[in-house]
């Protein structure tokens, strides 16, 4: 059996996030939060061949997946 013939692409992950909170009145607050998921929007490779690394097949070697691109989210919290 031979081991570690394929290789999949590293990872680099960068997630960022911001938030500033406003003071409404006395013992109440609003947060405004912003989230940014993958920053860098470097895409993510799945394995090669990640049906099933199997040598012989027409998938072998090759990346068929990729993941979510950036993701940005903002949110509102109210503290009391």
């Amino acid at each position: 059996m031979v081991k570690n013939v394929v290789r999949a692409p590293g990872l680099v992950n960068f997630d960022f996030s911001a938030f500033k909170t406003f003071e409404l009145r006395e013992g109440m607050r609003l947060q405004f939060r912003t989230e940014i998921f993958n920053a860098t929007n470097t895409p993510y490779f799945g394995s090669p061949g990640s049906v099933g690394p199997t040598l012989g097949t027409s998938t072998f070697g090759k990346v068929t997946a990729a993941s979510d691109p950036r993701v940005i989210q903002f949110g509102l919290k109210l503290l009391f």
